[in-house]
């Protein structure tokens, strides 16, 4: 593996300097674009000439449009065959593929692509109607589009190009063996990105097998971010924690609540919501329906607080969001990496708040070492000065929370029942109804 291993500073490079498409560098001045991001001006070059490329980088650095623009711009000009993607890129989990077609699908639009998800929760016909239309980028989480090709719904023998986005989460939640799979079925001769906090072990071992001379690009270190972070260790007890959990969620501002499991996230999300705060549950159990709302709830600001599992949080990708609490400490350092990734994102600020118990105070202490962090520490009851000045807790409002109605589909408006008829005296054009895909072009 040839090592150009560098750390990117700022520069007055623009997007223009990199020689995209017309199209590309229009859609990206509409929507004030105009400068790179570090990991995009470095590897950006290198992926555009068709070099494989390794991106070690922190989430929330920029990393997708780094290999999505090369991606769509090596795209542009073709077709695809149905059923036949032409790129692939692979994440691991279906909120982070959602968020990259979010920020790809309008420059693939712009471009004459076409852009589409492969993940789990959703329509596997549908899914399958858009493979056979054709498919230019296919975003995919490793599991749906294992299933897909063995039912040979898509096959992977004419993707040109492959991104694999948080390799090291794919690696920590036991999807490479479906990754390799996948990759013995593309060309050989593809060429190969892939982008991960962390490039050893496992993920080492991937680029080894089927990557070709990369070229490798690091901007940020492995270890938390002391610059635009401030980490803190909250030692609480046993009979207050609920009654600080409370206080700190009712705060202004996005905040993200991390627990260890399913159950608890529901159970906590119920409690705050009869305190008055206005929490949404985000876990591998809802479905992706009410994982899709729950996060667009929370990107508009309309649903503050976001009580999140693990398994989210690789897949949150929103701005703004000012506070992380660990409401059950991380796993290990890595897990601790990845939830406090949600806040201080692209250079941003955020605060990180672990609340621990007098017997968890050591380990937590030492894992917040091996991830490079040195929290403030303090000791803290409901209503103190310090839990206020840390966090900016404050006592909620104590009015319920009510669920906001939804409309069921079968809803018909009340009254009379009247049989539709053609408008304007014409015949109903025949197969004009239907929805489109979740994911529009």
């Amino acid at each position: 593996m040839t090592s150009s291993s560098v750390t990117a500073s700022a520069s007055s490079l623009t997007f223009s300097d990199l020689n995209l498409p017309a199209p590309l560098q229009q859609s990206l001045r509409r929507a004030g674009m105009h400068s790179p991001f570090p990991i995009q001006q470095a590897t950006l070059p290198d992926a555009l000439a068709g070099r494989d490329v390794l991106g070690r980088a922190q989430t929330g650095s920029g990393k997708t449009l780094a290999f999505g623009l090369a991606l769509l711009s090596r795209l542009s000009g073709g077709k695809a065959a149905p059923r036949r993607p032409r790129a692939l890129v692979l994440v691991p989990t279906r909120e982070l593929a959602m968020q990259v077609a979010d920020a790809l699908i309008p420059l693939a639009k712009a471009s004459g692509l076409w852009c589409r998800t492969a993940v789990g929760g959703m329509s596997m016909q549908r899914q399958v109607e858009a493979f056979n239309r054709g498919v230019d980028l296919l975003i995919a989480t490793p599991g749906r589009l294992s299933d897909h090709v063995r039912q040979g719904t898509c096959t992977l023998d004419s993707i040109e190009m492959l991104a694999l986005d948080e390799a090291d989460q794919m690696a920590d939640m036991g999807f490479l063996p479906q990754v390799r799979e996948i990759l013995d079925l593309t060309p050989r001769t593809g060429q190969r990105l892939l982008f991960s906090a962390t490039l050893d072990g496992a993920v080492k071992a991937l680029v080894d097998s089927y990557l070709t001379d990369p070229v490798t690009h690091s901007v940020a270190p492995v270890t938390a971010s002391v610059d635009t972070m401030e980490h803190h260790l909250l030692q609480v007890e046993h009979r207050d924690k609920q009654d600080i959990i409370t206080e700190i969620a009712a705060r202004e501002g996005r905040t993200i609540l991390f627990v260890r499991t399913k159950h608890h996230v529901d159970r906590l999300t119920t409690r705050l919501r009869a305190s008055g705060v206005n929490a949404g549950a985000l876990h591998g159990g809802k479905t992706q329906g009410q994982r899709n709302r729950v996060l667009a709830d929370f990107k508009s600001g309309s649903m503050p607080v976001l009580v999140a599992t693990d398994v989210a949080a690789r897949g949150i990708h929103v701005d703004d969001v000012s506070l992380v609490l660990h409401v059950d400490p991380a796993a290990d350092h890595k897990d601790y990496l990845h939830r406090a990734g949600r806040t201080a994102r692209a250079g941003a600020s955020g605060v990180v708040v672990t609340l621990v118990t007098r017997d968890q105070r050591r380990t937590v202490k030492r894992m917040t070492e091996k991830a490079g962090v040195r929290p403030e520490y303090a000791v803290v009851r409901p209503g103190d000065t310090d839990l206020t000045r840390i966090t900016g807790a404050r006592t909620p409002s104590g009015v319920p929370v009510v669920e906001r109605a939804r409309a069921h589909p079968s809803a018909r408006p009340s009254g009379p029942r009247r049989r539709p008829g053609p408008a304007r005296g014409r015949a109903p054009r025949r197969g004009s109804g239907g929805r489109r895909d979740a994911v529009s072009r």
